[in-house]
């Protein structure tokens, strides 16, 4: 098994978090036995638009959300344009792809594979408060039954190093204002919505509750030794 760290950050700007990302992947870069770690944090409200987002996934103005207080921001993770804010929890597994799949035997990276994983990390989380997320064949994240159709809780982003270090990551709607998806195309998806874990259940849910759960989760999917949780490190 391998080591790992948790490192549980509460709340802080996805500028700051993105540059810890980078530190952290340079670290590894140049020390590459570093145990992995998953930075857990939420974002005040934030849009990032990614490498594959176009023009018209920014339903209102950058001008005018930066006015009335989001930060948009262009990112180097893949996928479109998405959304951050209180009330999501967001995980960034800083992990050495290469040591992961040499620890599972596959002998190659496999990104696909990788974001699998995540996937799997957030369905088993919601498990335990009875919700069924289940993957939606051509979309990437984690989904779940509506009234109105399929609607997604949980994003995920990527980017891979040359080096095989993976970092951004996965973003869990537990209770976020859902009104702040309106101004973006969620994921570059128009055809569906955007829901959360209370609007599921139609009760609250608190993000130290999930962050536990999403921690143990996380070790069990990714076969990881114990972790260390260290807060705001």
């Amino acid at each position: 098994m391998i080591d790992f760290q948790i490192k549980s950050l509460g709340s802080m700007p996805y500028l700051e978090a993105w540059d810890l990302q980078k530190e952290r992947v340079a670290a590894r870069r140049a020390e590459p036995e570093l145990a992995d770690e998953l930075l857990l944090v939420s974002h005040p409200p934030t849009y990032t638009i990614g490498r594959r987002a176009t023009e018209d996934h920014l339903r209102v103005p950058q001008a005018e959300l930066e006015a009335a207080g989001f930060t948009v921001q262009r990112v180097d993770r893949g996928g479109e344009t998405t959304y951050h804010g209180p009330g999501q929890l967001v995980g960034y597994p800083i992990l050495n792809l290469k040591r992961w799949v040499q620890q599972c035997g596959t002998g190659k990276i496999d990104f696909h594979a990788y974001l699998r994983q995540l996937e799997e990390v957030i369905i088993l989380t919601l498990a335990e408060w009875a919700i069924h997320g289940w993957r939606y064949d051509g979309y990437t994240g984690v989904w779940v039954d509506r009234p109105s159709g399929p609607e997604k809780i949980a994003a995920i982003g990527i980017k891979v190093s040359m080096s095989g270090i993976a970092w951004h990551g996965f973003s869990l709607n537990v209770d976020p204002d859902l009104t702040h998806f309106a101004h973006i195309v969620p994921c570059g998806i128009h055809e569906h919505g955007v829901t959360s874990m209370t609007a599921v259940l139609g009760r609250g849910v608190t993000m130290t509750e999930v962050e536990a759960v999403i921690v143990e989760k996380f070790q069990q999917v990714f076969k990881y030794n114990p972790a260390a949780v260290l807060v705001n490190k």
